[in-house]
């Protein structure tokens, strides 16, 4: 049976495999489907290699609406766009922009090194951002939270390492931060 690629198998649907017999398919998900055949049980297969891996015996068309990978893609964008800062532009201060940063040796001997201040700053941000995500990944972790705190101290003391480079940032939204000192 010649199948359209595009159809999507809804439950009922009659298929036979070479090695596991007929099936017959219980769930449609985003990417795959769920079979359950006469001789290997309930297994899943990827919708893309369906077509490949089995004949399709009896179709039952799958009218519910679903989303398709393009969609779900652009939901969690959305999401993460919205709940996390990662994604936000980053702007060097204009007084930077096409700047060199040269760092000199101490040595008369030896010569000094001209880095484009943007390549940098890209550097700096990449840190802050990975940082970051570190935070994140520890909030959300399974440690206890004395674990999460006692890490936590080692990033805000990193970020406090970091405040010199904040000189480099358009936005103060940017900042490093460190920890806040109460008198």
């Amino acid at each position: 049976m010649v199948m359209n690629e595009n159809i999507e198998l809804g439950a009922g649907t009659r298929v036979e495999h070479d090695r596991y017999g007929e099936g017959f398919v219980c769930k449609n998900t985003l990417t795959t489907y769920e079979i359950i055949f006469e001789r290997g049980g309930k297994m899943s297969f990827g919708k893309t290699n369906i077509l490949r891996d089995m004949k399709i015996l009896e179709t039952v068309e799958d009218n519910e609406p679903r989303l398709s990978l393009d969609e779900v893609t652009a939901v969690i964008t959305s999401i993460l766009e919205r709940y996390t800062d990662l994604s936000r532009n980053t702007h060097i201060a204009e007084k930077w922009q096409g700047g060199t940063l040269v760092l000199k040796p101490g040595s008369e001997a030896l010569q000094s090194k001209e880095i484009p201040v943007d390549v940098f700053f890209h550097k700096i941000v990449m840190v802050r951002d990975k940082l970051r995500v570190l935070e994140q990944n520890i909030n959300s972790s399974n440690l206890s939270e004395t674990e999460k705190v006692n890490i936590q101290k080692y990033i805000t003391a990193a970020y406090g390492s970091l405040t010199t480079f904040n000189v480099l940032f358009k936005d103060k939204d940017d900042y490093f931060v460190g920890a806040k000192v109460n008198n």
